[in-house]
């Protein structure tokens, strides 16, 4: 009977530990800043251990050609990029924004991001622009998420809340480096806040902000420890909470390049490396949730 009992207890315990294993992190690799050919970017991120890519579409034909040739020769998947034009007319930046996102589900893309609408936009426009990415998420069964941007409709927490509360379909992708600034603080009093937007996150920008700026110099930089562990431990609530009801999550690695990233005066040189800084993120998250 005892034995009958601990080979059960084994085996439950088995079927846990598996299931863990089963969970992970598809990463993919910004190529905001990018200088070198799709097949040159495309090995170079294969190669540090990326899954895919996260980009805004080429306009050019050639170079599409030329992405599609490289995302398969490196085996990567695809995430898209789609904005609100801000710029003109709402009904004509509404009508783009929806040709847009069927164009890019064409590609049939993990996902497609957006920059959502606009801050100087009323919550009924803004709302239009989320309640069209999700009539055609639906039709091509493609998840579209509302990135959390400054200049959109969520540029602050207590705004991205209201439409969470009126817009159960939406979902977001968190990059909360915007809120650290636009809030002037590391959000450390506002946990409870947060759990409504936790639990509609479904992506994550991992860029690391604070209270003056979107994007410290660099995270590996002692100075700015307090500032990774915060944003860790956010984003580590969101990969939990996605894998109780799924194995697998994405997220891009998206530290941006000079003038994003701080630079030296007259020279213009950034004071620190980009492609070694989402490296850097893309490890200390494996290490958080123990993934190799």
């Amino acid at each position: 009977m005892k034995n009958s009992i601990l080979l059960f207890t084994l085996f439950l315990f088995g079927i846990q530990i598996h299931g863990q294993e089963n969970k992970t992190i598809q990463f993919f690799q910004t190529d905001w800043g990018r200088t070198s050919s799709w097949d040159v970017f495309c090995e170079k991120t294969h190669k540090e251990g990326y899954d895919g890519i996260e980009i805004w579409l080429p306009r050019d034909e050639k170079a599409q050609m030329q992405l599609k040739g490289a995302l398969k020769k490196y085996n990567l998947k695809l995430g898209l990029l789609n904005g609100t034009n801000k710029s003109i007319p709402f009904e004509e930046s509404l009508k783009g924004y929806g040709q847009h996102l069927r164009k890019l589900a064409s590609w049939s893309p993990e996902y497609i991001n957006c920059h959502t609408g606009s801050d100087f936009f009323s919550f009924e426009q803004n709302k239009a622009f989320i309640d069209l990415a999700n009539k055609i998420s639906k039709e091509t069964n493609i998840p579209i998420y509302h990135e959390t941007h400054r200049g959109r409709f969520s540029f602050n927490l207590p705004a991205t809340k209201t439409y969470i509360s009126q817009i159960p379909e939406l979902k977001l992708n968190l990059d909360i480096s915007h809120w650290m600034v636009v809030h002037e603080s590391l959000l450390e009093n506002q946990d409870q806040d947060l759990l409504d937007v936790i639990n509609r996150t479904h992506h994550l920008h991992a860029r690391v902000g604070h209270a003056q700026g979107p994007q410290v110099n660099d995270p590996e930089a002692p100075e700015w420890k307090d500032a990774v562990n915060r944003h860790v431990d956010i984003w580590e609530k969101i990969i939990r909470r996605n894998w109780e009801t799924s194995n697998n999550f994405t997220l891009t690695t998206e530290f941006g390049p000079a003038d994003y990233m701080p630079t030296l005066p007259y020279t213009r040189l950034p004071v620190a490396n980009q492609w070694k800084a989402n490296l850097y993120m893309m490890k200390v998250i494996k290490e958080r949730l123990n993934i190799e």
